[in-house]
């Protein structure tokens, strides 16, 4: 009962439209004023913000400067999370993460680990495979401040991604609609649109953003079987933290100082239908029966009880 977890605290309706406001306003407009100020000091003036392109950043300000920056806006705005979560609606960080009583870290560190495994397994098959397409770009100094930040930062770039998305939405939407589907739908499509300015985009067309939509999906299924965030937690960190330290690109949203540089002209192909149709798949049956998943349809598309209801059910 991971949405009902909103009647833990204040879940009337204008209270989420006003915390939405408030969690974009604090990670797009106060999240990014340390690297627009960035931009115009190192870059000598207004004209550095250019175009917006972000490989332009990253050149005016150094890689692992402008990784920095760029994941601090997620932690200014993780922050805004936890800020309307606790003073709008005086819910617990505890219920926004999950129905357990508590949060279950094991899950956590089970589905990063597992995650990181097969991500370093994928990367250096395809390395092995196509040798030509990828560059050894190990550097010591720059990779060791690239693994600090990248260390520290990346599981807040996450979280905040898993805590508004699929939880503070996912419970709100939840609440106000009365059903599972439809956050569930929601939140996967938001998700995905998200990207929409990624350089990936750009480079391989819109096709790329029925990954990240399909990614949505498998991460929102989790979050709904499973009754919590932990195991989306783990599993988000671990993929975008592997794929920062191990391979980079010209065309990629996170440029960096990684082991690898791929160097092959990118198309979309079985490197995203894998993962859409067989792994996320398989992965979400080897949870299943690893945490007893019963009751899908429910789970995924039932109706979400009445604030009432829920009360009563506790109270039982």
């Amino acid at each position: 009962m991971f949405i009902e977890q909103a009647y833990k605290g204040i879940s009337e309706s204008w209270r989420y439209i006003l915390g939405i406001l408030i969690i974009l306003v604090g990670w797009q407009f106060f999240g990014g004023i340390p690297l627009i100020v960035a931009l115009l000091v190192q870059g000598g003036g207004i004209n550095s913000l250019g175009s917006g392109d972000m490989g332009e950043w990253s050149l005016i300000l150094g890689s692992n400067w402008f990784l920095f920056l760029l994941l601090l806006t997620f932690a200014i705005g993780l922050a805004s999370v936890f800020i309307v979560v606790k003073f709008l609606h005086q819910q617990s960080l505890t219920s926004l993460t999950t129905s357990r009583k508590k949060v279950d870290w094991n899950r956590v560190i089970f589905s990063f680990s597992l995650w990181a495994v097969i991500s370093i397994f994928f990367i250096f098959l395809d390395i092995f495979l196509t040798p030509e397409d990828y560059q050894f770009n190990f550097n010591l100094v720059p990779f060791l401040i690239l693994s600090v930040v990248a260390i520290l930062m990346i599981p807040l770039q996450t979280s905040m991604e898993e805590y508004f998305m699929r939880g503070y939405l996912m419970q709100g939407l939840g609440v106000m609609t009365k059903n599972r589907w439809f956050p569930l739908v929601f939140t996967s499509m938001f998700f995905g649109l998200l990207h929409i300015f990624n350089p990936e985009v750009e480079k391989l067309g819109y096709g790329i953003l029925s990954f990240y939509i399909g990614t949505g999906f498998f991460l929102g299924i989790m979050t709904l079987m499973d009754e919590g965030l932990e195991l989306a937690l783990g599993f988000h960190a671990a993929n975008n933290l592997t794929a920062a330290l191990l391979v980079t690109a010209d065309w990629t949203a996170f440029q960096t100082d990684s082991l690898y540089r791929d160097i092959s002209d990118p198309v979309l192909g079985w490197d995203i239908l894998v993962p859409l149709l067989v792994v996320f798949p398989l992965l979400l049956f080897f949870f299943s029966k690893k945490y007893r998943w019963t009751n899908w349809k429910d789970k995924l598309t039932g109706k979400v009880l009445s604030e009432e209801e829920f009360l009563n059910q506790q109270n039982s």
